[in-house]
């Protein structure tokens, strides 16, 4: 355990961090999980709608640096290939 202060404080800002990084991970996971679900289900209408809203979430993640740039990019680009290919 931190003896000096500041690392003391250190660590209580580190937790609360982590636990808001986690939730804001959690629900970006959720929402991704929602649109492969109206994908599997060929609901194309919801699907583009359920797209958009993600997208939010992936580049909220971003730019909070929760996620990499480049995951968050891939993360995108395989949502919009399957809801894209769903329409087709």
């Amino acid at each position: 355990m931190a003896n000096i202060k500041s690392a003391i404080k250190r660590v209580d800002t580190n937790n609360k961090k982590r636990v808001i990084n986690q939730a804001q991970k959690s629900e970006m996971r959720t929402q991704i999980k929602h649109v492969e679900k109206l994908v599997e289900a060929n609901d194309v209408e919801n699907a583009k709608l359920a797209l958009q809203k993600t997208m939010k979430y992936i580049d909220k993640a971003i730019q909070k640096g929760v996620i990499h740039q480049n995951n968050g990019d891939r993360q995108k680009s395989r949502l919009a290939n399957k809801v894209s290919n769903l329409s087709a």
